[in-house]
């Protein structure tokens, strides 16, 4: 049961709040003073703090050095006294909620819910943590090395809050998996999570596609148009290579995380949107502000909790604990049972992986394509120490005696397009078939 300590020297107040939240499910303690509240917490720390701003021996923002470092306790100020200033204060220095006097018994209600909600989430994250990471996994993610543990440790902290992440990696090494997992474990979990790559949208478009349009406020703007923000509202949403994003445009996005509301292209009310984000970059930071990829406000706004994902080269045996991974998933997709041979598994574990974890999966793949039952050397890429086009016999593909014409068919065409990077006019004439049967041939793969 969750845990309520609650500080008011009006002793009317302090029993009625703790009758309050008794109702709502709460256990409670009381004290009238700074000091006697120290020394409850010193006890045991509580789920939350209600504190009066004013107490006879000083502020209930005295209190908060006594939980410097516990991300568990919450701490609500109660006040009769409030003032923009005060409030703005508290909030700076770690208060979660800002409530005044008399309480509105309905708000209180929705912040010890929110308490009570965070805590299950906790509850549920330790246990994720205790039983999967020996076995390697956290939520979506597989590793088992100290650079992912790190990660894990990171995700767990921050998920249940409504921190801003900045997460920062190489091309390949998962972001939106990672962005996927903190909305996965956040109090959100059951709203949208909507991912948008800055990179991939035209600069004319991304501002309509960020905040939406209204109707006829362009040429070709025909109907009202919501955008991400709002269509992730009240979930998570994730800004992909935020580098990306024209710097005119950062700070329209800096208003939106700064204020909480946006106004629609061609509008005139404000519309209030409640939505976390997420941003992400394979860029170091401190260089996209160097280029001018980055404006400095919009990258302190964002760095409020970064995660920096290693790239795969750093993260050792789970090199091979995600190959294993990828093939099984294959293997279980078209029924088979191929795995890797002692040669192929060296091959993998001393490879750079420039491409990371994306690259490898793909590698994966071919080599799945290119096997028979035993996955060796041969069928990994020349960058690997696999067969190349400088081999005196040139690549080889493998077929268990009894596979069936248009299986070997298969097989090779793949196979052959694979190995002059899908340029589809050379396949075909290193294969001897027209251009045309070629794409008849894929069409038909892509069916089956």
């Amino acid at each position: 049961m969750p845990e309520a300590l609650i500080v008011d020297d009006d002793g009317n107040a302090l029993q009625g709040l703790m009758e309050l939240v008794t109702r709502e499910g709460f256990t409670s303690r009381g004290a009238r003073t700074v000091e006697e509240a120290r020394s409850e917490l010193r006890t045991a720390l509580p789920d939350v703090v209600l504190t009066d701003l004013r107490l006879p021996d000083g502020s209930g923002l005295d209190l908060l050095p006594e939980l410097d470092g516990n991300t568990t306790t919450q701490v609500v100020l109660i006040t009769g006294h409030a003032s923009v200033d005060s409030a703005v204060e508290a909030l700076r220095r770690g208060v979660s909620d800002y409530l005044t006097k008399p309480v509105d018994v309905a708000r209180l209600k929705s912040v010890l819910a929110n308490v009570a909600r965070t805590r299950e989430l906790k509850r549920e994250i330790h246990t994720l943590q205790t039983t999967l990471r020996q076995l390697g996994r956290f939520g979506p993610l597989l590793g088992a090395s100290p650079g992912m543990q790190k990660v894990y440790d990171l995700i767990a902290r921050v998920a249940p809050t409504d921190a801003t992440v900045f997460i920062i990696g190489e091309s390949g090494t998962g972001k939106e998996l990672v962005a996927q997992t903190v909305h996965e474990h956040s109090a959100r979990r059951g709203e949208p999570f909507l991912p948008l790559n800055c990179g991939a949208v035209s600069p004319t478009l991304i501002e309509s596609e960020l905040f939406g349009h209204e109707r006829g406020s362009f040429t070709g703007a025909e109907r009202l148009h919501k955008g991400y923000f709002e269509r992730a509202t009240p979930g998570t949403l994730f800004l992909d290579e935020i580098t990306e994003m024209p710097i005119e445009l950062q700070v329209k996005l800096l208003r939106v995380l700064e204020t909480g509301s946006l106004t629609r292209i061609g509008g005139e009310r404000p519309l209030d949107v409640n939505v976390r984000v997420l941003a992400a970059t394979n860029r170091k930071p401190e260089e996209a502000l160097a280029q001018g990829k980055l404006r400095e406000d919009l990258l302190y706004r964002l760095s409020v909790f970064p995660i920096h994902l290693p790239a795969l080269r750093e993260r050792g045996d789970d090199v091979e604990l995600l190959a294993d991974h990828f093939l099984a998933q294959l293997n279980q997709q078209e029924g088979s049972n191929k795995g890797f041979n002692r040669a192929a598994r060296q091959r993998l574990r001393t490879y750079a992986w420039p491409g990371n974890v994306r690259e490898l999966m793909n590698v994966v793949h071919r080599a799945f394509i290119l096997a028979d039952e035993e996955i060796g050397p041969e069928s990994l890429p020349v960058e690997l120490g696999g067969a190349g086009p400088t081999d005196a016999s040139g690549p080889t593909l493998q077929l268990k005696v009894g596979t069936s014409i248009a299986e070997a068919d298969r097989r090779l065409i793949l196979a052959t397009l694979d190995q002059h990077g899908w340029d589809k006019r050379k396949a075909a004439a290193v294969l001897g078939i027209s251009l045309k049967t070629l794409y008849n041939r894929l069409s038909t793969y892509k069916t089956q």
